[in-house]
């Protein structure tokens, strides 16, 4: 880990609880038992510190002690912080997806979504949510991203899932998989790719990065035997990226490019919908995997897994997946910082840079 950070340069991480009966406070309580997060990092968490209480002591873990404060301001750099979205008594049912859980999971969301925007904390670290039972009159989205782009008020962004291998977009997300054809354009892809490329150099430091573009269809189509959708409408998209200066190619046939070492040379892959792109990442990284939202003008990231109720409160969840999330948010809001220094005054080191901004 880096040398501690000056107090006016600690990253500031709030985290949204997310499901209450799922996995979410094990894994933030696993990560939060690591006081080296604590030397660069202010921390606080969006929940209720009554819940934080009962899963401390079903985990026996008596090391995470939180401060509770009202607002993000207040926060300790040295000490986890909560702010409660509720001060009343809250049944927890383990593994089950109840309403209060469904209505807390989003109070949280929106209290952090609040701060983020207003500036009062740099990285957003989502717990997972149950999709369904978060639905109300105030959320009517498949899912984070969607909700996210919302609230940025952005008309596009990229789910991208991250590990140490590669990275992995897809370009249609949580819809069924009978609308996905119908739903790719030519248009859709370059956006896509065009997020994905920039994203690639601003928040993973890549100065001219590699991007593949998968198929739709088996064999890429096979010219047309098995669907012209890779050639009318996936390859005009390549053709467009790159014409416009974009190391965009493609499009491969999934199983084979994915099947073999050849994903490993591209610093960034499109896939065409939901799980084309998941089932290889999580294959490979399920344990450690983080979910990425390109193209927001905020930083957030989540565990690539989900709330796993059927584990919940048997301590068996794994923290990994969790932790690279608050860490890998945290490298991504630093190259951002440092991209954005550069972009004004390309004579000097990032560091310089920053500096001359600080002036």
């Amino acid at each position: 880990m880096d040398q501690p950070l000056d107090k006016e340069n600690r990253i500031r991480i709030g985290i949204s609880q997310g499901d209450i009966n799922g996995i979410s406070y094990e894994v933030i309580i696993r990560t939060l038992q690591d006081q080296r997060l604590f030397e660069n990092y202010t921390i606080i968490l969006y929940g209720s510190s009554k819940i934080a209480s009962y899963y401390r002591k079903l985990m026996d873990v008596n090391e995470v002690s939180f401060n509770t404060i009202k607002k993000a301001e207040q926060a300790l750099p040295r000490r986890p912080n909560i702010i409660n979205v509720i001060e009343e008594e809250v049944r927890i049912e383990m593994g089950i997806a109840t309403p209060i859980g469904g209505e807390l999971a989003y109070k949280a969301l929106e209290m952090a979504m609040n701060d983020i925007l207003l500036g009062e904390i740099d990285v957003l670290v989502t717990a997972p949510i149950s999709k369904k039972n978060i639905q109300s009159e105030n959320f009517q989205f498949p899912g984070h991203t969607e909700y996210l782009a919302a609230r940025c008020k952005v008309d596009d962004s990229l789910m991208l899932m991250v590990n140490r291998d590669f990275r992995i977009g897809v370009v249609t997300g949580h819809i069924p998989l009978h609308k996905v054809s119908e739903a790719i354009t030519t248009e859709l892809i370059v956006r896509k790719i065009r997020i994905l490329n920039e994203s690639l150099k601003q928040d993973f430091a890549i100065i001219m990065p590699r991007i593949a573009v998968l198929a739709l269809n088996p064999h890429a189509g096979d010219d047309g035997l098995i669907g012209d959708e890779d050639q009318k409408i996936i390859k005009p998209a390549i053709d467009e990226a790159f014409a416009n200066g974009i190391l965009a190619f493609g499009p491969y046939p999934a199983d084979g490019f994915l099947g073999t070492s050849n994903f490993r040379e591209f610093d960034g892959i499109l896939a065409m919908y939901h799980d084309q792109g998941m089932i290889p990442f999580k294959l490979l990284s399920f344990d450690e995997g983080v979910n990425f939202t390109a193209g927001l003008p905020i930083v957030r990231t989540s565990p690539a897994h989900g709330t796993a109720f059927d584990i919940a409160g048997k301590n068996e969840a794994n923290p990994q997946a969790f932790r690279n999330a608050l860490l890998q948010g945290c490298d991504i809001f630093t190259n951002r910082s440092d991209y954005k220094a550069l972009l004004s005054n390309p004579l000097k080191t990032p560091k310089q840079a920053k500096e001359s901004q600080n002036e």
